[in-house]
């Protein structure tokens, strides 16, 4: 108790604990925008239960994976090579999760795209609770282990991590809801939704290569994108109330 009382004396600690924590949310975001697709597509009265259930297994996986930080390391050994390609089983995890997110968006956007939204919502058979969870327990952990590992190359202290991606699923469990009633409302915002998801498939998939990306770049365009989206709902907003006065 002592030992924990001294290391949060140390200001750089408590430096560490926000850096964490608001790495942990930015990283949390697309592990939202995720649940919050799947989830519109079941009945209304499901949807809070099951952000709750995938926001919370989220939670549970990111904390099991820092109890293994040994465990995790060893994901980055080699296991194969394919020519100059030389395969960890963090970068197959990563491969199969952004090829599933790939898929999942593209599928996504060509319903939206193609046919008639009134018959695609009568004909379409809408999908079971527990396949949508299984849905997300699949990109949760693809998402904690990304976002554990972060976790692991920016802080030492394992409580450290611990109360950063609590505090974090906390504020993603806040917010969850207001976001997906958002996105659901604005059809142009969930096709923006969606193509970032694509997007992120992508940035998984050669991440899973060796390819690195710098994740700045990747979300401040996703940020831009939203700006400029809040700029144009805006602008839809006033000329639809000007309409109306005429």
């Amino acid at each position: 108790m002592i030992a924990f009382f001294e290391l949060f004396a140390q200001p750089e600690i408590w430096l560490s604990l926000l850096t964490l924590t608001v790495m942990e949310i930015v990283l949390g975001i697309d592990n939202i925008i995720f649940i919050s697709i799947l989830v519109g597509r079941l009945p209304e009265e499901q949807r809070e239960k099951a952000r709750r259930i995938g926001l919370s297994l989220a939670l549970i996986l990111r904390l099991l994976l820092l109890s293994l930080i040994a465990w995790l390391a060893q994901l980055t050994d080699p296991l194969f090579s394919v020519g100059e390609f030389a395969f960890s089983g963090r970068d197959l995890i990563l491969i199969a999760g952004g090829g599933f997110l790939i898929a999942k968006s593209t599928k996504e956007i060509h319903e939206k795209v193609e046919g008639d939204a009134e018959a695609e919502m009568k004909n379409r058979r809408l999908p079971s609770f527990w396949s949508v969870i299984m849905q997300v327990i699949v990109l949760d952990i693809v998402f904690s282990l990304d976002s554990v590992i972060t976790a692991i190359g920016l802080v030492d202290e394992l409580i450290i991590m611990i109360i950063a991606v609590v505090l974090a699923m906390g504020v993603m469990l806040a917010f969850a809801r207001s976001v997906s009633e958002f996105i659901e409302k604005h059809p142009t915002m969930k096709m923006l939704a969606l193509s970032f998801l694509l997007m992120i498939g992508l940035l998984l998939l050669v991440e899973g290569f060796q390819v690195h990306v710098p994740k700045g770049y990747v979300y401040f365009a996703m940020a831009f994108s939203v700006f400029v989206e809040f700029l144009n709902l805006r602008a839809r907003k006033k000329r639809d109330k000007a309409a109306a006065q005429h």
